[in-house]
């Protein structure tokens, strides 16, 4: 992962340096600042793609700059064709096409990119400033104004405290030019329902997969893989075994006492032939994380607080351990095919309009943890499920047939994989959440602790003091005051709590863990 910052107008550069320092973590091998017109542009490096000198950032051509942290598949076809037109390159670097396509295509490239990235541009031609971030958002993008009026893009909020007033996520799939938001794309819009057989929707669900994978095998840099034995990352992970030459290295994380997922990683490790690592930690060192997860991620959201602290600590195993520098997860696979509470939904319609929302907000929860927790280990996260062409197709599949009617969710996922590609005790496992499945202890453990901090009366007068987003339980109101000390009054970030669907029966729960949900059943076994 890369960390950028743009400034768009008149800037000091002492208070510049200040925040972008504060993420270098996202970019340790270089770190460069230029002028552009009025404003800064910066970039801190992860070496990925061109790893000589010449592919460092900000690149720049007849004045104009762009700094950008992202992954463009195929953009060596994309770069032989503006070869043709007369350009040239001085690196191997994906992100140096960017400015010979804005040159050639305006705003129009984004809906050309086959990506994950966010940028910032400076045309020298017109002296303006452009941002844009990807369809899903997997690439993070952050702006705020400052006392001035200007405005001031970053890879996360901690590079704005100080500098602007509000700071708010970018909005996927939208680019800032003049002063105004444009959508280029929405990936939770169906333009038209695919009502294909399931032969054709198996066919297309397993080739659309691989190619995602098969794409973020790309890389000069090292790759590894985070393995829960979850359905999900089992997937990718065996998937990539198969287009690897040698063995894929595979890590999975686990409490001491009670982690559910460790035997069932074992088991898919040992089919998929991996070199696999199992990270084991404690009640202590989950405590000890929690506040450094909170100030990683600027989200007071009890799910995706949870999720994370078990990411980060394998991921910070893998940093100071190995020298690999990508990660395959398994995100956006539930927000497509379903959580356990979307059994609950009462129409086909009623699981579409779910999945939309949730592919709309996924980059404040999901996505929003698996770049923080990675990226803050100096390591670049890549989704095979945000495929764009994936995530596109599955989304427009008659939702009748996403619909949990056998008593088995992701049915069609299951199913598009039957073969010899996973043992099928790991094809069709009931599904537990990741925090859930780290160790029932560990979720056991943080409430517990919260509990302990605050007393009945305590939490009723301290929960009240927030009017947005307000605390339900002791252990949201520890997460929120924890956001607070880093981010004060920032709350606004992140859209509500991620929770189960209370319009529907089953799902009116005070706690977002499926454990739960009545459905749970075999899923923590």
């Amino acid at each position: 992962m890369c960390s950028i910052m743009g400034y768009c107008g008149p800037a000091r550069r002492e208070d510049f340096l200040r925040g972008f320092e504060r993420t270098v973590s996202r970019g340790p091998d270089d770190s460069r600042i230029v002028d552009a017109g009025e404003g800064l542009l910066g970039f801190h490096r992860l070496s990925i793609m061109g790893l000589t000198p010449e592919g460092m950032q900000p690149f720049e051509r007849d004045g104009s700059y762009v700094v950008c942290n992202g992954e463009l598949y195929g953009f060596r076809a994309m770069r032989d064709d503006l070869i043709r037109r007369g350009y040239s390159f001085r690196s191997d670097s994906d992100c140096e096409i960017l400015l010979p396509l804005y040159f050639e295509y305006g705003t129009d490239l984004f809906r050309m990119l086959d990506a994950e990235f966010a940028c910032i541009f400076y045309d020298g031609r017109t002296g303006e400033f452009l941002a844009a971030r990807d369809p899903i958002g997997i690439r993070p993008l952050y702006y705020g104004t400052d006392a001035a009026g200007t405005t001031v893009f970053a890879s996360e909020p901690k590079n704005l405290v100080g500098l602007v007033g509000t700071i708010l996520p970018f909005p996927p799939g939208c680019y800032w030019k003049g002063g105004e938001f444009v959508r280029y794309a929405d990936p939770s819009a169906v333009r038209e329902v695919r009502y294909d057989t399931e032969e054709a929707i198996l066919k297309n669900i397993r080739e659309k997969l691989t190619e995602g994978v098969r794409k973020r095998l790309v890389s000069d840099a090292k790759v590894g893989f985070l393995l829960s034995g979850g359905l999900d990352s089992s997937l990718v992970c065996a998937i990539a075994a198969r287009e690897s030459k040698e063995p894929i290295r595979t890590f999975s994380i686990g409490m001491d006492v009670d982690a559910i997922d460790l035997k069932y990683a074992r088991i898919v490790a040992d089919y998929i032939k991996s070199d696999h690592t199992e990270v084991i930690i404690s009640k202590e060192d989950v405590l000890a994380a929690l506040e450094p997860v909170v100030e990683l991620l600027a989200t007071y959201d009890i799910t995706t607080i949870r999720a994370s602290i078990g990411m980060y600590l394998v991921c910070k195993a893998i940093h100071e351990t190995t020298d690999i520098r990508v990660i395959l997860t398994g995100e956006i696979s539930d927000e497509l095919f379903g959580y356990k509470y979307t059994d609950f939904a009462p129409s086909p319609e009623a699981f579409q309009k779910e999945a939309e929302k949730r592919i709309r907000e996924i980059h404040m929860y999901d996505v929003l943890r698996a770049d923080r927790c990675i990226s803050v280990n100096s390591l670049e996260a890549r989704v095979p499920f945000g495929d764009l062409d994936f995530v596109d197709y599955v989304m427009a599949i008659d939702p009748a047939r996403k619909m949990n009617t056998t008593g088995k969710g992701k049915y069609l996922l299951r199913k598009a994989f039957e073969g010899d590609l996973l043992p099928e005790s790991i094809l069709w496992r009931e599904k537990a959440a990741f925090s859930d499945a780290v160790g029932h202890s560990m979720v056991d453990d943080l409430k517990a602790y919260a509990e302990s901090v605050y007393t009945d009366a305590e939490f009723e007068e301290k929960r009240m003091r927030y009017a947005f987003a307000r605390p339900f339980t002791k252990e949201s109101l520890l997460y929120r005051e924890l956001f607070e000390k880093h981010y004060p009054g920032q709350a606004a970030m992140v859209a509500d709590f991620w929770m189960p669907n209370r319009e529907w029966e089953g799902c009116d729960v005070n706690d977002p863990s499926a454990r739960v949900l009545s459905n749970y059943g075999d899923s923590g076994k």
